[in-house]
């Protein structure tokens, strides 16, 4: 087997819910959910620090490599605008981000592997289903997110990533942005407790779609409770789900919106129901948590997984 294909094949913690947890149990302010401003401060970048630091002794723990994904997700041009960033600003936070993640990386070289990501969300609001102000075609979602992508690879992001997507067109968009930046590309879709993508479409539907267009490197699913998403996973798009993000809570988008409180469940609840899911998930290799999830989450899906021998399975070689 080749080193490439080693580097396929690794099992890659990544990190949790960093806005709910920085929010509810830190107090940080993070206006319109954007982590990003944090990179403006010495204290924010070591409140980065800290949090990503904590998955990576999960990772070191169970032997697997770390993904580090950059506190990128609203930093987009009209996220940016709402809260004072231009475009020169965004490039140079989006740049700031992927150094800091660098930085960090180096301190773990012993880690079988480590993975930047460069986190990018929807242009529209990614949780609040049905009421999108910048729904968006490809060609659109292509001109919209190429600037994050491009200043995102050319500070060394290994991989873009686009997080709690709803939509095909603009999943497509993202990827083609990708491809014209020269970087490898992933695409993670969000579901409601139905199990379908808020646009109603079924994941296999919606991934047979985003394929004949312009398919990623692989598929994840993000910000939905194991449940949910096992109602969305067919044996048909099963092995084109490369990672697992989910969130602590059964609740739906619309009610985390509306709660007050952090909704964290308990962590050993989702390991086991997080075990249920990955056995219908053989290319699964990366595995952290979404909303209402921290390091202890985590912690206890990869214990379960690692305990009970259900590690994340991978695709066997070609």
């Amino acid at each position: 087997m080749s080193a490439a294909d080693t580097a396929a094949r690794t099992r890659l913690v990544t990190d949790g819910g960093l806005e709910t947890d920085l929010i509810f149990h830190h107090g940080v302010d993070l206006p319109d959910f954007a982590a990003f401003v944090l990179l403006d401060d010495d204290r924010g970048r070591d409140l980065l620090r800290d949090y990503y630091r904590g998955y990576a002794e999960i990772a070191r723990a169970h032997g697997a490599g770390l993904r580090l994904e950059s506190a990128t997700w609203r930093a987009s041009a009209d996220w940016g605008l709402r809260l004072g960033y231009d475009a020169a600003a965004l490039r140079r936070i989006n740049a700031d981000a992927i150094t800091l993640l660098r930085e960090i990386a180096a301190e773990y070289r012993d880690l079988p592997e480590v993975r930047i990501v460069g986190m990018i969300g929807p242009r529209g609001d990614g949780y609040r289903p049905g009421s999108w102000d910048a729904v968006t075609g490809a060609d659109d979602a292509h001109a919209y997110h190429l600037p994050q992508v491009r200043a995102l690879a050319d500070a060394g992001a290994h991989v873009i990533a686009a997080y709690t997507l709803t939509d095909a067109a603009e999943a497509a968009g993202v990827v083609r942005a990708a491809r014209e930046a020269g970087v490898p590309v992933e695409i993670s879709f969000t579901v409601e407790t139905d199990g379908l993508l808020p646009s109603g479409r079924t994941l296999a539907d919606t991934i047979d779609h985003v394929d004949a267009i312009a398919a990623p490197d692989g598929y994840l699913l993000n910000c939905a409770h194991p449940d949910h998403l096992a109602l969305a996973v067919q044996p048909e798009t099963a092995s084109r789900i490369i990672g697992i993000r989910p969130n602590a809570s059964r609740l739906s988008h619309a009610e985390l919106d509306e709660a007050d409180e952090l909704d964290e469940g308990d962590p050993a609840d989702l390991a086991a129901t997080m075990a249920d899911l990955l056995k219908k998930l053989p290319a699964v290799r990366v595995v952290g948590g979404c909303c209402g999830t921290d390091a202890r989450h985590v912690a206890k899906i990869w214990e379960r997984m690692d305990g009970h021998g259900q590690r994340p399975a991978v695709a066997p070689p070609a």
